[in-house]
Parts: structure tokens; sequence; C-alpha cells
């Protein structure tokens, strides 16, 4: 079936998973790094001490989504939409009034959980459990999302600091929230309980089993991925987080800078498709191992890049490889344990996926204050990338084998 097809035929649940994964731009990194400049400067932090107030927040979401990405397996889309959506535009009044540290912890913190946790939580377990045969497409399609919300917001939203103080875009923020809602329940009319789709579609992994989240936090597969999972959330928040950071020290402007943003988006989007075909067409296991190739070439370039040009060249690159862990990443966990229980082991992946995200700001942020810029840490992490590549792959070939024998006790 090709995408075309696919999608007139699926128009309304893909339309759902979309608006799900646009909406979590709100407490996505990308969009909430913007306004470090100005808060800073409101509450007086470095780069270290903000780095410090997201980590502590996006820790805290990592810990609620290992308890709340379990609901998947137990209520419908559209109903844990409607909730996330109408705290997450309540969360955004918030940031427009906070006025202490304390608070803005609290505030942050609800941002990623709602946006950053549960709107992506939602919207890829939902492609997960809705497309067993088409996984790679169905996640592909939603995660354009992403993408579009990546190209679309950063521009806007900078383009009206100069009009606006940035307190009152977050009021912005909330109406676009809000205005969402009824698209997205519409879209949901005809969801099936998640009980109904498990009956009816539902896949073993390795051994002829339906692990649970216990067993898979236990199996050596699992543990050959972390770096894997951590790594590019990590990473590739630290890039948006301190964009306002690089353009200083590279000398750019950051309306330049977030100007290139189409250029990463249409090849995040590219890369979505591409993969979301290959991993129908070969299997997960098969595009996995070159995951993590273009994230590493894209912080090499980017360390050297001296123009912003070059930059452009680096965010090109690094398109690729977020589109690749866009799919790959959610697809690979129904394969090898299969989907009975994929809203707890998505939950456990997605609360990596979080902790990872608080882990890259924090530490990149510490280094900065200790003298040591963004730029000459990129190298380090480019290592890593080619070492998460390496483990994942090792997991691959030991594991592969195991998926579909059946085990007779």
């Amino acid at each position: 079936m090709n995408y075309l097809r696919f999608i007139r035929t699926n128009w309304l649940l893909l339309t759902a998973g979309f608006l799900l994964t646009f909406s979590s731009s709100y407490g996505q990194t990308y969009i909430v790094s913007l306004f470090a400049g100005q808060i800073k400067a409101d509450f007086g932090l470095t780069d270290g001490e903000w780095g410090g107030v997201y980590t502590l927040s996006t820790l805290l979401s990592a810990a609620a989504m290992v308890w709340a990405g379990t609901l998947m397996d137990r209520f419908r889309v559209r109903t844990l939409s409607l909730i996330i959506m109408v705290v997450l535009a309540l969360t955004c009044l918030g940031m427009s009034l906070v006025t202490s540290w304390v608070t803005l912890i609290f505030i942050t913190f609800l941002l990623r959980f709602t946006g950053q946790g549960m709107l992506t939580q939602l919207g890829t377990v939902a492609m997960m459990r809705w497309f067993e045969q088409s996984r790679g497409k169905a996640l592909a399609l939603a995660s354009t999302g992403f993408a579009v919300g990546q190209a679309l917001l950063p521009v806007v939203f900078v383009a009206l600091f100069a009009v606006f103080d940035w307190r009152l875009l977050w009021v912005l923020a909330a109406v676009l929230t809000v205005m969402t809602v009824p698209l997205l329940w519409m879209t949901l009319k005809r969801e099936r309980t998640p009980q109904s789709i498990a009956q009816d579609t539902e896949v073993a992994g390795m051994y002829g089993r339906h692990w649970t989240r216990p067993e898979m936090l236990r199996s050596g597969f699992f543990f050959l991925m972390i770096p894997t999972i951590i790594g590019p959330s990590a990473w590739g928040a630290a890039l948006f987080f301190q964009q306002v950071h690089l353009v200083e020290v590279k000398g750019w402007s950051l309306v330049e800078y977030v100007a290139l943003m189409p250029i990463f988006t249409v090849s995040s989007i590219a890369s979505t498709f591409a993969s979301g075909w290959a991993i129908d067409r070969l299997g997960v296991s098969r595009v996995v191992p070159f995951q993590m190739l273009p994230d590493a070439a894209a912080f090499a370039i980017l360390a050297y890049a001296d123009t912003i040009w070059m930059a452009g060249v680096g965010l090109l690159v690094f398109g690729l490889g977020q589109g690749l862990q866009g799919t790959c990443i959610a697809t690979i966990w129904p394969e090898y344990f299969g989907t009975r229980h994929i809203g707890a082991i998505k939950a456990a992946v997605a609360a990596l996926m979080v902790f990872g995200t608080a882990v890259g700001p924090g530490v990149t942020g510490v280094l900065i204050d200790l003298g040591y810029n963004f730029p000459d840490q990129m190298l380090p992490i480019a290592g890593f990338y080619l070492l998460a590549g390496a483990l994942a792959t090792l997991g691959i070939q030991r594991y592969r084998s195991k998926i579909g024998v059946v085990v007779l006790n």
C-alpha cells in the first residue's frame, strides 16, 4: 500500500496522530529554549542555573511518565487527549504569569509532562496500536506533526518577539492549544478501545511471548538499546536548548539560525517517510544499525561550522537522523516485546527519553559555566552517537533470531 492510498483510507486517525504530535511542540525543547534569554534575564539565572531548572523539571516529568504512560493500555486516546490538552493550555497560561523560580520549576514540569511527554506518548502509541502491518508508514505520517511544529512555531515566535512581550506568546500557545481540541475530538469519533484493539491485532515478540514491562526492563536487548534511547533525546534537546548560546559563540544571528529550521524540517520529513517505508519493507532491525550515523555526522559538522550556511548543512544532516529516530525507536518495541503491554513498555521508553532531554541541557549547561562552550562539546557527543549505534547493532545481532521463536514450557 503506497502512502497516498494509505492516507485516503486512514486519514482521520492519521490526522489525530498529527495533531497530537504537533501540539506537543509547546512542551518541547525547541520551543521552551527560545525563551531562554528572557527567562534568564527576568529571573537572574546563569546558563547552568537555567539548565538546572530545566533538568529538574524534566526529571520530574520522566518519573511521572512511568505511571501515566500506562494509561494508554486502559483508556481511549480521545479521553486522555482531551484531559492532557486542557492541562497543557492552562500550563501555557501559567507560564505567562510565573514570577518565582519555584513556580517556574513547577510550570516547566507541567509543560514537559503534558507536551513533550504525554502528547508524544499518545501520538506514537496510538499509531502502534491502530496500525499493525503499516506501523512504519503510520508513525512516519503522524511524526510530521513534530517536524511541522519544529519548522513553523520557532520562526513565528522569534518574529513575534520583536512586537510582543515573551509572556504574551505563552497566552498565544494556550489559545492555539484550545483551538486544536475540537479538531482532535472530531478525528477520534470512531476510535476503538485499547482492549478491542488488543484482542484483534495482538502480535507476540521474542520467544513468541508478550513481555510485561518488568520483564522487558530485565532483558539484555533493552540494556543494549538504552544509549540509543537516551542519546538522541539528550543531545538533540541540548542542540535546541543551547541554540541561543550557540549563535552567540558562533557570531550568528538567532533570526538567521531559526530561519534554517525549514531545511531541518524538510530533511526530517523526507527521512521519516523513507525510514517508514524501509521499516515496513525491510524490517526495523535492518534500519536501526544506521540510525545514529547522521546525528554523529551532524554534530561533527556543527562543531566546525563557521558560517550560517554550514550550520544549514549540519541541520540538514541532523534532520535525517531525527527522522530515523522518530520511526525506529517507536517501532522496534512491539517487534521484540509484543503488543499486549505496549502502552506500559512505551511508557518506560518514553520516561528514558524524557530523562535524556533532562540530562542533555543540564550537562551542557554546567559545562558551559565551567568554560566549555557548546561547540567544544560536539565532537565527544558525536562519539557517543557512534558508540550507541554500535551497541544497538550488537543487540539486534544477538536477539533478532529470537523473534517468532515459540518456547514451549
